[in-house]
C-alpha cells in the first residue's frame, strides 16, 4: 500500500509568538500561534510542529500553554520541540497535548537521551530534529549545527541520524540551514542522502518557496514535507500544496476533521 505523504506547517515560536527568518536569522513575528495552528488545521495539515526557538527557561511555561491550547483546538498531531533535555520534560509535553516529541541539540550532547525517551515513550513518540549545514569537515558533506542552528559542530550529520535511528529515534526532521528561509526550494541532495541513510520516515525542511517546490523533495525520498513562511505569509496554503502534489501524482490525505479525535 502506497503511503500519503504528509503536508506539516511548521511554527517556530519564541516568547509565545510566531517568528521566522532566514537562516535562522533576523526573526520577525509572524502571529499568534493558536490562530496559526487553526487556520492550517482548517486547510487539511496532516499535521502540526511547534519549535521553540529561543527555548529558555523564561519561555518554557509560555511553550506549555501554547500547546496546550493549541491542543484544545486541533485534532491532528503536533509535534514539539526546542529545550526537552530529559525524559520528564517529554512527559510533560505530552501531558499537555503533544503527540510527538522533537529533540536536537540535547541529543547531540548526551546521545543517551534518545535511548532514555525511546525506552520509556516508544519509537513513536521521538522525532529526530537534525539542523543541516554543508560543511568540508565531514565524510558526506553535511554537519548537524545546535543551538536553533547557530553553533557548527563537526558532527557528521548521516552518521548521526543513522545512530539515533538505531538508539530508537522514530522519525527524522531534516531541515537544511543553508537553504532555511531562502525559498529557492529544498536540499534534494541532502534529503536523497538521508532517505538512503536511515530505516525510518523522512521530513524534509527549509527552503519551501512555491507549490512546485515540494514534489521533487518526495521524489528525493521525503516521506512529508515541512514548511513554515510560505503558509504564514498567506503565500500558499496547504490545500495549495496538496494539489501540486497530487498534480505530480503523489497521494496525499484527504482532510479528515473529527471533531473531537486525534488523527
Amino acid at each position: 500500500m502506497t503511503l500519503s505523504t504528509r503536508v506539516i506547517p511548521c511554527l517556530d515560536v519564541a516568547a509565545g509568538r510566531v517568528v521566522k527568518g532566514v537562516n535562522f536569522q533576523n526573526l520577525r513575528d509572524m502571529g499568534d500561534p493558536v490562530s496559526l495552528a487553526e487556520l492550517y488545521y482548517a486547510q487539511g495539515a496532516d499535521e502540526l510542529t511547534f519549535l521553540d526557538v529561543t527555548a529558555t527557561v523564561d519561555d518554557r511555561s509560555t511553550t506549555y500553554d501554547v500547546v496546550r491550547k493549541t491542543a484544545e483546538k486541533v485534532f491532528i498531531p503536533l509535534t514539539v520541540g526546542g529545550g526537552v533535555r530529559s525524559t520528564d520534560d517529554v512527559a510533560r509535553l505530552l501531558g499537555v497535548g503533544a503527540d510527538k516529541i522533537g529533540v536536537n541539540s540535547a541529543a547531540i550532547a548526551r546521545p543517551a537521551l534518545v535511548d532514555e525517551i525511546a525506552d520509556r515513550f516508544g519509537a513513536q513518540v521521538l522525532v529526530l530534529s537534525l539542523d543541516v549545514t554543508r560543511s568540508d569537515q565531514t565524510a558526506s558533506g553535511f554537519a548537524v549545527t545546535t543551538h536553533g542552528g547557530r553553533v557548527q559542530t563537526t558532527l557528521d550529520a548521516l552518521a548521526w541520524a543513522q545512530e539515533a535511528v538505531e538508539r530508537g529515534a522514530g522519525e527524522l526532521l531534516v531541515n537544511s540551514i543553508d537553504a532555511d528561509g531562502t525559498k529557492q526550494g529544498f536540499d534534494l541532495e541532502l534529503i536523497a542522502l538521508m532517505r538512503e541513510a536511515a530505516s525510518v520516515p523522512v521530513i524534509a525542511s527549509g527552503g519551501a518557496g512555491a507549490a512546485e517546490h515540494f514534489a521533487p523533495a518526495v521524489h528525493a525520498g521525503a516521506d512529508a514535507v515541512l514548511a513554515a513562511s510560505v503558509f504564514h505569509s498567506g503565500r500558499l496554503t496547504v490545500d495549495d500544496v496538496k494539489q501540486a502534489l497530487a498534480a505530480d501524482g503523489i497521494q496525499v490525505r484527504e482532510p479528515a476533521h473529527r471533531e473531537g479525535t486525534r488523527t
